[in-house]
């Protein structure tokens, strides 16, 4: 592990460049324009599901938009009603079709007159519906003229250019093609976001108690009594060159080149830069998929890494260890092939479970003085780079990478996900990397003062500082539901309640003083649990 503290360094800084708490489903409103509200024209422009059949067959739902004016669709599917589609003749709407229209939904393109004109030709036709076919791949929202009154009193939508010419194909090659149309609403509380909290603080959790779980055990076996006093040796020795402990300068400097990075993602961001990362991800994900089944295999199995085989450059390697890293690699791969279907966040969030628990092994913070630089720092960088930034550039620098805006959609996958499974129109929700290690930095870091200080759960920082860190992700929850589900910087909510609530309960306990100055090396891996390591370092 000593010799990967770099790389894991790098995927910490990385994982700064993550999108904080967010959501990546479509809205459900497309957005507001500045076209006149009037009693007949004040509808919001509300997203569309278009199921349709083609000779009774279902095909693929698509989406479109509703109109400011007309009759609104229902938001239920059993309330819908299927209706056959008759293509406008003329094709634009503009005057008045010599296709029957009655009973049906009128099929038209964009252009040569107003939306309202379209829709009012349709209903002098008798159409019951009337459907705007786009005359490029987007779509667009459809307001109320200036002037004059408006009485329209069926529903009109637009859908995209290609799916209006698929439809316009189907009709034209004599195909009997129905539609239904419906506008869905999306569920206030979405139960997908409660696992991924509990991701979250799992993480963090089992880092704390990572490696007093996975602790090789001592045991009176003469044969082994030599090799396991040599490997207690080493491991003092080797623990510390495997941890990485922030200080005080290095906090400052790690966010400012988070910050340099992030503005080399936002201007150079491509396709090729976007699988440096994914490579870069998918070796670190191997590397804690090793480290973490490696570590919960030889609890048990303590023998199991004695036998081994010589590997170029690699030295001797046990078998076990050379069986988990071709099963690490081969699970990588699989999601780096795989990762746009709809089943690839299972993968990525083990990959990233796995990292994070190994990044929060070598990376330690030695005191409060060094956690609220470090936590301050990303406080400020988290809220520039999602809130500030639109203010100098021409949107929010941290959303824009991580939709992957320049990198034709494909975003940094330094991310935990899940899929929105209860709502209609899909999405995801995420929490970046760097939102559950920098605070698991201070938890776990708590979780050693109350260890080392023998301090109970309630008496202890721990459970309080973790119990505060699930409430920042409650408070950032409420926060991206309040704006519409636009990315937050949720270290805006997490640092106050961690950080926050260890100066509290430091200042109550009278410890606060202890916590700023206080430094410790890990205990080794194979460590006497119960020596004294402290040490002077800060």
């Amino acid at each position: 592990m000593a010799s990967s503290s770099v790389f894991l360094r790098l995927l910490l800084l990385l994982s700064l460049a993550a999108l904080s708490f967010a959501d990546n489903s479509k809205d459900y409103i497309l957005g507001e324009d500045s076209s006149p509200t009037k009693p007949s024209c004040n509808n919001p422009y509300l997203m569309v599901k278009v199921k349709r059949w083609v000779n009774g067959n279902e095909g693929k739902t698509v989406e479109g938009v509703g109109a400011k004016f007309g009759a609104l669709l229902p938001s239920k599917l059993e309330k819908a009603v299927k209706f056959p589609v008759v293509l406008s003749k003329p094709f634009n709407g503009c005057s008045k079709s010599s296709s029957q229209l009655s009973g049906a939904i009128a099929l038209s393109t964009r252009g040569d007159c107003d939306f309202s004109v379209k829709a009012q030709v349709a209903q002098a036709g008798g159409a019951k519906g009337l459907l705007v076919m786009n005359n490029e791949e987007d779509l667009a929202m459809m307001g109320c003229p200036e002037n004059g009154t408006l009485d329209v009193s069926i529903f009109v939508a637009m859908i995209q250019k290609s799916d209006g010419e698929h439809l316009k194909k189907s009709v034209e090659d004599g195909n009997k093609v129905e539609l239904l149309l419906y506008s869905p609403k999306r569920p206030v509380v979405d139960f997908g976001v409660a696992f991924l909290c509990l991701m979250a603080v799992g993480t963090i959790k089992m880092a704390s108690y990572w490696k007093t779980f996975t602790v090789v055990e001592q045991n009176d076996d003469p044969y082994k009594e030599l090799a396991e006093k040599d490997s207690m040796r080493t491991a003092k020795e080797d623990s510390e060159d495997e941890t990485m402990v922030l200080n005080v300068a290095g906090a400052v400097c790690f966010v400012i080149t988070a910050s340099t990075f992030l503005l080399l993602l936002y201007f150079f961001m491509s396709t090729w830069f976007v699988w440096v990362l994914i490579v870069l991800f998918c070796i670190g994900g191997i590397q804690g998929m090793h480290y973490v089944i490696s570590s919960l295999i030889l609890r048990t199995w303590k023998s199991g890494g004695r036998k081994g085989i010589h590997v170029p450059i690699f030295e001797e390697v046990s078998y076990l260890s050379l069986v988990i890293l071709l099963v690490s690699v081969a699970f990588a791969i699989f999601w780096c092939v795989t990762r746009r279907e709809s089943y690839s966040w299972v993968g990525q969030d083990v990959l990233g479970i796995c990292l994070m628990i190994t990044v929060l092994q070598v990376a330690q913070l030695p005191n409060i003085k060094v956690a609220t630089v470090l936590l301050c720092c990303a406080f400020l960088y988290d809220i520039f780079w999602v809130f500030v930034s639109p203010l100098f550039f021409k949107d929010s620098v941290m959303i824009a990478v991580a939709r992957g805006d320049n990198a034709g959609g494909e975003g940094l996958p330094m991310l935990l996900r899940i899929p929105k499974f209860y709502d209609p129109w899909g999405g995801q929700n995420m929490i970046g990397f760097g939102d559950i290690l920098f605070p698991g930095l201070l938890i776990v870091f708590t979780f050693r003062f109350d260890k080392e200080n023998k301090k109970s759960m309630i008496n202890g920082y721990f459970l309080w500082l973790l119990i505060g860190y699930g409430m920042g992700l409650c408070f950032t929850y409420l926060g991206l539901y309040l704006m519409n589900g636009n990315g937050q910087p949720a270290l805006l909510y997490l640092v106050p309640c961690t950080l926050g609530v260890t100066v509290i309960l430091g200042l109550i306990r009278g410890e606060l003083k202890e916590l700023w100055s206080y430094g410790t090396v890990l205990y080794p891996t194979l460590g006497d649990s119960g020596q004294d390591n402290r040490s002077v370092r800060a």
